[in-house]
């Protein structure tokens, strides 16, 4: 087994979801302005665990999202941005 396998998703906004802690995903999504933006689930997740776990919406569905952009507090981990 080649523990070094990424998985690569395209979404249409940026997400946190308890379901890909772990599974060394890099997400890419589109914001509003056009602006392609690619990320580390793990990295994010794992950087911001306790932001994330406090949040309630986190605590009731298992997951965080922002439609619109990479939040602030994100920023400085994303991948790319074209």
């Amino acid at each position: 087994m080649n523990n070094n396998l990424t998985n690569n998703i395209s979404l249409n906004r940026f997400v946190i979801r308890q379901s890909l802690i772990g599974t060394k995903t890099i997400i890419t999504f589109t914001t509003k302005k056009g602006e392609t933006v690619s990320y580390d689930h793990d990295e994010v997740y794992n950087t911001h665990k306790d932001r994330f776990n406090s949040m309630s919406c986190f605590q009731k569905y298992k997951n965080y999202t922002n439609s619109n952009v990479i939040p602030a507090f994100c920023r400085n981990l994303q991948i790319i941005t074209k």
